[in-house]
């Protein structure tokens, strides 16, 4: 095999997830890269949980139809992914729960008893029989649970080698020299690229699928030395992390579709105070609380219009955790450069999803320069020729620094007049060309697949890397704009100037990407819609494809 799909499931709280992640980590021990994308339901004990995790030799961020190892925990997966599985797959149960006429069947249960470990642990098992099937040597596979079970260490290397050696059935994997990159998910990539351009301050409130980022934080704040909270509310957090802005931190907020309503009326106050607050919109299936575990690409008009009044701001949308890094940090730096709010977009796919990065990808952000707020009469309001005010934090000697959510001069005075009220607004509305000016520096929208195909397709966010990769396959153009607002209109239509024939795929009934192209001129021919909370798999993609260029 060159390539590797491996399907694990069980009931929710069995560990399914962190099962995933260490067979992620076995691929990429083995010189491959890897992508896993974990299915739950909004349960904490019952239910069925799986993850899909894939190898490939290539850069990969996408799960294929055919699965070519089924790891099955309980009877639920064997009956449910069954069906999945390709002719020649090999399949390993808990043989001490299911009844099966085919498979390899490890006694799960007894193994975990006889060691007197958790129930959890069956998991460390099917480790150690899926490493033997791999044709892992046990010292390998060792290793490896060792980095990702610090906790009873030696008790889950006792289970995982007794699973190992009663494993009798094989489906090698060959092995490559070295380990193509490191492993981590788009919620940490995010804080990861928050932390490289400058980040003094997280705040969020709980809240699927952005809160792993939360996790993030917290755990480094230790080491960054960053100012971690957890308030009682979205409304809280947004007006905490602005006071901290204010104050002169970098601060970032987390959030979801739900939480994101509560605060549209602070994103409000920031665009009208001018603070550089940064906000991720981790998408989830909506309206309301939809279904909170399951993806979605239905906030995007949203995002953009969200607030009453009219104000700038800039929306991106990363496709894959090294987008993640790179733009989780430009988004940050933009709003500091143009004192606007920015909202970094994902959703349940990329913020949950685990990919491969290579080390030497992560990008480093300079500190801002901001415009020097020391003056004989500070106006932290300057009306300025290109909209951007000087900058300062309190305190500030002889001066104070005012930040105020109403109608204001340049001094910060609330004003009622016309004029006033006129004056300022075009004073922030003159930062939208130097904005978009900006942007078109920074790659907006990336270019792959056949360059001089006359057909195109175009996706945003975590379909990016699905649909670079079809597009290879299938010898079409794919682009990806990045930068959602301001729209990057002009390298849009550079990038589908060859195109008779456009498609546009997207997790949202309506087609709101499309809705944008077509507002500026760029005609989008055919909408592949998807909104039933699943990810596309690339074949079902490939075979859409392939029936639309032929």
């Amino acid at each position: 095999m060159s390539e590797c799909s491996v399907l694990i499931g069980g009931k929710a709280g069995a560990g399914i997830n962190l099962a995933g992640q260490t067979i992620a980590r076995i691929f990429s021990h083995l010189g491959y890269y890897a992508y896993m994308y974990y299915d739950y339901p909004s349960l904490i004990r019952g239910g069925h949980n799986f993850s899909v995790i894939r190898a490939g030799t290539h850069p990969i961020g996408a799960r294929r139809s055919g699965i070519d190892i089924l790891l099955a925990m309980d009877q639920t997966t064997l009956r449910r992914h069954q069906n999945d599985c390709k002719r020649d797959a090999l399949i390993i149960y808990n043989s001490d729960i299911i009844t099966s006429d085919t498979g390899s069947g490890i006694p799960l249960k007894s193994i975990v008893e006889t060691n007197e470990g958790s129930t959890v642990m069956g998991n460390t098992a099917m480790i150690g029989a899926l490493a033997f099937a791999l044709g892992m040597e046990w010292e390998d596979i060792a290793s490896v649970i060792a980095h990702e079970m610090p906790k009873f260490t030696e008790k889950n290397l006792h289970i995982a080698r007794d699973a190992f050696r009663m494993q009798t059935e094989k489906k090698v994997l060959p092995r490559h020299a070295q380990p193509p990159g490191i492993l981590i998910s788009g919620n940490e990539a995010v804080g990861l690229g928050l932390l490289s351009a400058g980040l003094d301050g997280y705040i969020a409130y709980p809240m699927s699928p952005s809160t792993g980022i939360l996790h993030f934080m917290a755990g480094a704040s230790a080491e960054t030395g960053i100012q971690v909270f957890q308030p009682e509310s979205e409304i809280a957090v947004i007006t905490m992390a602005e006071g901290m802005v204010y104050a002169g931190a970098k601060t970032a907020v987390g959030t979801s579709g739900g939480g994101f309503c509560l605060m549209t009326e602070a994103l409000s106050m920031a665009g009208m105070a001018e603070i550089p607050i940064t906000i991720v919109l981790a998408q989830r299936s909506g309206p309301s609380t939809g279904t909170p575990t399951y993806t979605a690409q239905s906030d995007l008009h949203f995002a953009i219009h969200a607030g009453h009044g009219e104000f700038p701001r800039f929306v991106v949308a990363p496709g894959d955790a090294q987008q993640a890094v790179e733009w989780a940090g430009h988004a940050l730096s933009l709003s500091w450069q143009f004192q606007v709010p920015s909202i970094l977009m994902t959703d349940k796919t990329l913020s949950e999803g685990i990919y491969t990065v290579a080390p030497e990808l992560f990008p480093t952000h300079p500190p801002v320069s901001l415009p020097s707020g020391k003056s004989d009469a500070y106006l932290r309001y300057r009306n300025t020729e290109d909209g951007i005010s000087p900058y300062a934090s309190p305190p500030l000697s002889g001066s104070v620094v005012k930040g105020n959510s109403k109608s204001h001069d340049e001094r910060g005075i609330s004003v009622d007049d016309g004029m006033g009220i006129a004056a300022m607004t075009k004073k922030q509305m003159r930062k939208l060309p130097l904005m978009a000016e900006t942007v078109s520096r920074l790659n907006p929208v990336q270019i792959s697949g056949n360059r001089e195909a006359d057909r195109c397709l175009i996706a945003w966010g975590s379909n990016a890397p699905l649909c670079r990769e079809a597009a290879g396959i299938v010898g079409i153009t794919f682009v990806q704009p990045i930068v959602l607002h301001p729209f990057p209109e002009q390298e849009m239509r550079e990038a589908t100037r060859n195109s008779r024939m456009t498609f546009l795929l997207e997790d949202n009934y309506s087609g709101q990407l499309a809705d944008i192209c077509e507002a500026h001129g760029i005609p989008v021919d055919i909408r592949l819609p998807r909104f039933d909370g699943r990810p596309f798999t690339l074949d079902q993609l490939m075979e859409d494809l392939w029936g639309l260029v032929e």
